[in-house]
C-alpha cells in the first residue's frame, strides 16, 4: 500500500480535517482516503426514470409532445 506525505498543509485546513474525521469516527488518514476516493471515483450515471418528487405521476401516460403542449398552455 502506498504512503502519501503532504507538505505545507495549512494548520487551519488540518484542524478542519481532524474535526471532520472525529465527526465521522475515522482517523485523519482514513478521512483523507475517504475524501480522495469520493472526489476521484466516477459518479454513477443518473437516470431520469429514477427521479422522485417531480410530479411525474401527472404526465406518466402522456407522450412528450402532449406534455410540452400542456405545459405551454398552462404558461399562457
Amino acid at each position: 500500500m502506498a504512503i502519501l506525505n503532504i507538505k505545507n498543509l495549512p494548520d487551519k485546513l488540518y484542524r478542519k480535517l481532524q474535526a471532520r474525521a472525529k465527526r465521522e469516527r475515522r482517523s485523519v488518514a482514513q478521512e483523507v482516503t475517504h475524501l480522495l476516493s469520493e472526489a476521484l471515483e466516477a459518479p454513477e450515471p443518473l437516470s431520469i426514470l429514477e427521479l422522485q418528487g417531480l410530479g411525474k405521476e401527472h404526465w406518466q401516460d402522456i407522450g412528450a409532445s402532449r406534455h410540452v403542449e400542456r405545459e405551454r398552455v398552462s404558461w399562457d
